[in-house]
């Protein structure tokens, strides 16, 4: 297929990219570079440098078979101090990508959407039964998109597929993790590691978990990838399918902080801070449609993999 994957020049949509060139496909990347790297587009990929709001239309009027949809306002923080800055940069945007669908028939799209759009979950593991009640403007503009998304396919035809995950680690050889600003941990951890922090902050040791530390769901870059593989594969005329994607257990922030010394060799100094207001104990998805309805399930579940896997993109990136 001829696929046009939006923001593929940021951590997960090049991962993406660079696994659907391995599948055969054709690709194209669709990217403004404000926080991706021209560097992280898969060799052979053409690279489109240009927003959504400029080029969509006349990018998809090349004729594509379908759509992975990664480009996206992603700081939680940014969210809530700028929302216009995210209702314009997210859900207009995308309103734009699928009026433009619709012109130029593109019949498939996968959707990176965020388990953000839960807000704090009655019940865990997650399922997609649960309510959505987001409490950022980041989840909240993620869940106006598949409202949107769920009218244009009972509408127009559309075959849709939204992922909702949590927290994505570990790299994919030289396609890895490298933001701006850096809000994820294991990345911050590495950080410590590396020399480009002193020491790493843990936001509470009390919580009603058995080290004390906050739970967080995380999923290996590539197993990610391939799950928006999947979707694409299982993309229906006419539907919007959404499924949650995770590891199904969950690591605390203390086994996070071990792993990374072990496998860095490096102490990491963590500093017990107070808690955050807002952060639930645990956070983690359940997977079990994506495993009866795709086919899919996580294969890199070890944690001190993962770790490994973006530290030796870390170290890459220090020798560049």
């Amino acid at each position: 297929m001829k696929l046009l994957v939006t923001g593929g020049a940021g951590y997960v949509g090049s991962v993406c990219a660079a696994r659907l060139v391995e599948s055969g496909h054709e690709v194209v990347v669709l990217d403004d570079l404000s926080t991706g790297h021209a560097d992280a587009v898969p060799d052979g990929v053409r690279l489109v440098e240009a927003g959504i709001d400029d080029a969509i239309g006349g990018v998809l009027a090349e004729g594509f078979d379908g759509v992975l949809h990664f480009a996206a306002k992603s700081l939680v923080g940014e969210s809530m101090q700028d929302p216009a800055k995210y209702w314009q940069g997210n859900v207009v945007t995308s309103l734009r990508l699928l009026d433009a669908m619709r012109e130029h028939g593109t019949p498939r799209l996968v959707f990176s959407s965020t388990a953000a759009t839960y807000g704090e979950p009655e019940q865990v593991p997650i399922a997609e039964t649960a309510p959505t009640r987001p409490t950022n403007t980041y989840g909240a503009t993620k869940l106006a998109i598949d409202h949107a998304i769920t009218s244009y396919a009972a509408a127009h035809g559309l075959a849709a597929v939204s992922l909702r995950y949590f927290n994505v680690a570990g790299a994919y050889g030289r396609f890895g993790e490298r933001h701006g600003v850096e809000t994820h941990l294991i990345p911050i951890v590495l950080q410590v590691a590396s020399g480009r922090r002193d020491r790493v902050q843990v936001y509470g040791d009390d919580w009603p978990t058995d080290d004390g530390t906050c739970i967080r769901d995380y999923i290996h870059v590539v197993d990610l990838a391939d799950a928006h593989l999947r979707a694409l594969e299982h993309a229906t005329a006419g539907e919007h399918r959404i499924y949650n994607l995770g590891n199904g257990l969950g690591f605390s922030v203390k086994q996070v902080i071990d792993a990374c010394r072990e496998v860095t060799g490096h102490p990491i100094p963590a500093d017990v801070a107070p808690r955050r207001a807002g952060d639930p104990a645990v956070l983690v998805a359940s997977s079990e449609k994506a495993r009866a309805e795709l086919g899919w399930k996580p294969e890199r579940v070890d944690l001190a993999g993962i770790v490994r896997d973006a530290w030796d993109f870390t170290r890459s990136q220090q020798g560049a």
